[in-house]
């Protein structure tokens, strides 16, 4: 196998794992499932790079069309859709559980305590995902 088949194979199954993670895109991904969209597609645009830089269009026709085709998802499928709503879902859920914590007063029992501090590290979690989607979306400007 020459190192170009390996390549191409290599690419084919890079984003062949970016479908896959794409087509699973719903509104309520959990926050590890972001983080691994992400940095897929972070991987597959870094190959993107790196593969045009060394191919000449002569000789990898076939390989430079299907990165071609795979651009064309991320920046489509990806950056103009499932992105801002990711961005967009992490912001509202960041702003519910902040107003269901704020609203919380008074008197509390162990066991609401219990559940303000998970909620309180959920927020956490959610607003440390959200700056990660963010610095993707200053990389998009």
């Amino acid at each position: 196998m020459s190192s170009a088949d390996e390549i191409s194979s290599m690419f084919d199954s890079e984003s062949q794992k970016l479908e896959n993670f794409l087509s699973k895109i719903s509104d309520n991904l959990g926050i590890s499932e972001i983080i691994e969209t992400y940095y897929q597609v972070m991987n597959v645009t870094s190959m993107i790079s790196m593969l045009k830089q060394q191919l000449d269009s002569e000789n990898h026709k076939t390989l430079l069309d299907k990165i071609n085709k795979t651009e064309q998802v991320i920046l489509g499928k990806f950056n103009t859709e499932a992105h801002p709503k990711i961005l967009e879902n992490l912001t509202n859920s960041i702003q519910e559980m902040t107003k269901i914590l704020q609203s919380s007063s008074g008197e509390k029992t162990k066991e609401q305590i219990e559940n303000e501090s998970q909620l309180f590290e959920e927020l956490r979690k959610k607003m440390s995902t959200k700056e990660f989607v963010e610095q993707y979306d200053k990389g998009l400007a």
